[in-house]
């Protein structure tokens, strides 16, 4: 079965992964980028046997790659960008393969920030980018296969998509939490995981910590300046743009311009509202 770790993009969950890798698959919570290849993203080429030469075709095959993944009979974590919802006729996933999963939600009047720089955007096409109820995301280093291809819609549908469905049970984060309340905002994705999983062992505090300690932003962005990160797309870009940008830094009350400010608070009025923002 699958437990899914789902966001939209610079949601945060590249942290969440990182956690929950620390913690389920090394020994003493210590993370590495290494451990990352055990929370593996879909979809991606290698879990379909046709090639996808065209954006939305891997819809086609979303069931029959995950009936062929839970055959394998244990749980599988894997991050995705996906929305939870239909393309072509296609459901994204079923009970039938899905444990649960884990979403992190932002701020998004911070996410904004983050979508500008990890895309090469300004601030109007990331709030466009955002409001797009049509909008996909695929990996183009690809050269024309489109299987790391995420239908994400608008950022109000993707979230409401995962965090309101009735098929399974979804562990809502808030990015914010994770910052501020560290330690029990861990504590409790990886209680709900064990729960999840029928894990009946006691969890290990000081494993927390090292996770914790481990993969604070601050090291993550030393990491991705020593060792690089395979992961940020947005290396294609003719100048570096770094995949761990601003972090805690990232505050959209000193960032924001009045006329974005005023922009992002009346198109997601009603959102900020449902997440206390």
């Amino acid at each position: 079965m699958i437990i899914w770790i789902a966001s939209y993009p610079k949601s945060g969950n590249t942290w969440v992964r990182s956690l929950i890798s620390s913690y389920y698959f090394s020994d003493d919570g210590k993370f590495d980028f290494n451990l990352l290849k055990y929370i593996d993203q879909y979809p991606q080429q290698k879990y379909f046997s046709h090639e996808i030469t065209k954006p939305g075709e891997i819809s086609n095959y979303w069931e029959s790659s995950q009936k062929k993944i839970t055959e394998r009979k244990k749980i599988i974590f894997f991050k995705t960008h996906n929305s939870l919802t239909s393309l072509n006729g296609k459901n994204f996933t079923s009970p039938i393969y899905t444990l649960g999963g884990i979403y992190i939600i932002r701020d998004p009047r911070n996410l904004v920030t983050s979508l500008k720089n990890h895309y090469n955007l300004d601030y109007n096409q990331a709030i466009d980018f955002m409001n797009n109820e049509r909008k996909y995301i695929y990996d183009d280093r690809s050269q024309g296969n489109y299987a790391a291809f995420h239908f994400l819609s608008s950022w109000s549908n993707h979230y409401k998509s995962w965090i309101m469905n009735k098929m399974f049970k979804v562990f809502v984060v808030k990015y914010e939490d994770l910052e501020n309340k560290t330690f029990e905002t861990v504590n409790n994705i990886f209680s709900f995981l064990n729960l999840l999983t029928g894990e009946k062992k006691e969890l290990d505090k000081n494993k927390i910590m090292n996770c914790i300690k481990t993969t604070n932003f601050e090291v993550l962005k030393k990491k991705e300046e020593e060792l690089g990160f395979i992961e940020n797309i947005s290396l294609n870009y003719n100048k570096k743009i770094n995949f761990f940008y601003l972090g805690s830094k990232n505050k959209w009350e000193n960032i924001l311009s009045s006329e974005i400010k005023n922009k992002t608070n009346k198109l997601f009025k009603n959102d900020l509202k449902y997440f206390n923002y």
